[in-house]
């Protein structure tokens, strides 16, 4: 495979790149925080505390519920960690004295309309404080992963600042939703996997392991995140290279199976442990009393089943293609079962059956809602009518002028199309794969949420692997950072990026109508927590 072309000494002074990143690293990204800060502040802080009450008021109800003894409220998503954090959050305030607000015991009551508004406004900027803080970590981390990535540190500063002006991030920075703590561990489980892979090291299987551990975190906060986790084992397969090949100490030594057999111990423990969970995750009481039907061969557990053959199908692929001795391959495929089923005692920090069987039956779980909305197709072939209609209005949304959006990552598709016809041609053919494959599964992920709408609560899923798979072609392609019109479409695609991106937040803090729509679904999601404008309860 070729290596770019260096640049002529003579035009070193018109890269291009630097004038993108003239800050640098560490000032560059305290640049991207103050910039979060400034959105968050001037359009999310102090907007009024009902204007996003779907979900503030649901993670917030089951946050002051769980403060006062009483269970958790909110099942949907999960919402699982999203809740717990707010709880934590709340509960860590109150003792330094910061927030009276922080359970069901200290709102006042509707009837005092006054102090009831005082209250709650306390308590939801609380929140939104603590999203804001959770954001601003993800996109830090982000920062230091694609640093790994990619070769260029300035390619990596681009990526970053792409995905914390992104639609995603731009919604999730100031809403109290489930989505955000959902796709980012999934995200850097991706990511982890991509720097393991292309470098050989002793350690490598430990790797693994914390990828296997942020997929089942994710999972624990919203069972969408599913399909990327799903996706994960295919888009992983071409990112090898020549270091990839173990290193000696994995290539069938007593060392290695010595390895292997302390994996395999650590992994039953941890399974024995995680039993009671997983046993619960498919109680047939909680399977009839959440209405939960399996989906093949009238059975549970079968597509589960399939998903862990998949991920060890192409582990063992991975293995083959890039010269992964058979000893670190099962010592990865162990580390990661214990990871996962460790993971999974997340879950006792606030034990409820339902959050346990959602995450165990993520599917079941998410056409409970599919059925409910009559949106669900029967047979295979309203499956795949389902499929190409969301193809069709996802490649529709990326065009933006066919479907407008506020997601700016469509301007990035539009670059990196004809960045993989100009790396085909150079023969680049393992990038453009990549690339590829990244974006091919943002497209599909996108077609599936069509079904919901493809809300920009949604973009948080599929707006990073459109990042990623830019930023790899270009890292690769970096000789256009001396083209004359770099400079100006990387000035064009920033200007989009923060007035397409943040434009839903201006929108709704500009907003002008009043809240009496969340009386629709108030007295089912926030039982113990009558509104002031809503009408009595019976």
């Amino acid at each position: 495979m070729s290596s770019p072309p260096d640049a002529p000494p003579e035009t070193a002074s018109a890269d291009n790149f630097d004038r993108l990143t003239f800050l640098g690293w560490r000032w560059g990204l305290a640049a991207i925080v103050a910039g979060l800060a400034a959105s968050f502040f001037l359009f999310g802080y102090a907007v009024i505390y009902w204007r996003n009450a779907d979900m503030d008021f649901m993670v917030i109800h089951s946050a002051l519920a769980l403060n006062d003894g009483k269970p958790q409220y909110f099942f949907d998503h999960t919402a699982y960690l999203t809740i717990l954090s707010t709880k934590w959050w709340f509960a860590l305030l109150h003792a330094l004295g910061l927030l009276d607000a922080w359970s069901l015991s200290s709102i006042p009551p509707a009837s005092d309309a006054a102090a009831f508004d005082a209250a709650m406004t306390q308590a939801v900027r609380a929140g939104r404080l603590l999203v804001f803080l959770i954001a601003t970590g993800c996109v830090l981390i982000f920062a230091g992963l694609m640093r790994a990535v990619v070769r260029d540190w300035r390619v990596a500063m681009l990526a970053t600042l792409a995905f914390a002006f992104s639609g995603g991030v731009a919604v999730h920075l100031r809403i109290l939703r489930s989505e955000l703590v959902a796709a980012c561990p999934v995200i850097f489980a991706l990511l982890v996997l991509i720097i393991a892979g292309r470098r050989a090291t002793v350690g490598r299987p430990l790797a693994l392991a914390l990828a296997a551990a942020l997929c089942m975190i994710g999972m624990e906060n919203k069972v969408q995140v599913i399909l990327l986790i799903g996706a994960l084992p295919f888009l992983v397969l071409p990112f090898g290279s020549r270091e990839s090949a173990s290193v000696p100490f994995w290539r069938n030594t007593p060392s290695a199976w010595v390895a292997t057999a302390i994996s395999a111990a650590v992994a039953a423990a941890a399974l024995w442990i995680a039993s009671p969970l997983i046993a619960a995750g498919f109680d047939r009481a909680l399977f009839e009393a959440a209405q939960f039907r399996p989906i093949l061969f009238g059975r549970y557990g079968v597509y589960q089943v399939a998903l862990a053959l998949v991920i060890a199908g192409c582990m063992i692929a991975y293995a083959a293609i890039w010269r992964v001795s058979v000893a670190e391959t099962l010592t990865s495929m162990l580390a990661m079962i214990a990871a996962a089923a460790l993971a999974l005692l997340l879950l006792y920090a606030a034990y409820d059956g339902r959050n346990v069987i959602a995450v165990m039956n993520p599917v079941e779980k998410m056409l409970v809602f599919a059925d409910a909305s009559g949106s669900g197709a029967t047979g295979l072939s309203g499956v795949l009518a389902v499929l190409l209609q969301g193809i069709g209005s996802v490649l529709a949304r990326y065009t933006f002028f066919l479907h407008s959006s506020p997601r700016p990552t469509v301007f990035l598709v539009w670059l990196i199309i004809p960045g993989l016809v100009v790396a085909w041609r150079r023969g680049d053919r393992l990038v453009v794969l990549q690339s590829l494959m990244l974006l091919l599964a943002a497209i599909g992920i996108d077609a599936l949420g069509v079904r919901r709408g493809l809300k920009a609560e949604y973009f948080i899923f599929t707006d990073p692997l459109i990042i990623l798979s830019g930023a790899i072609l270009l890292d690769r392609l970096s000789d256009l950072r001396f083209n004359k019109w770099a400079y100006a479409v990387g000035m064009t695609l920033f200007a989009l990026h923060l007035a397409v991106g943040q434009a839903e937040p201006v929108k709704y803090a500009f907003k002008r109508t009043g809240p009496q729509s969340i009386c629709e679904w108030n007295r089912y999601y926030v039982p113990f927590l009558p509104l002031p404008w809503c009408p009595p309860r019976a």
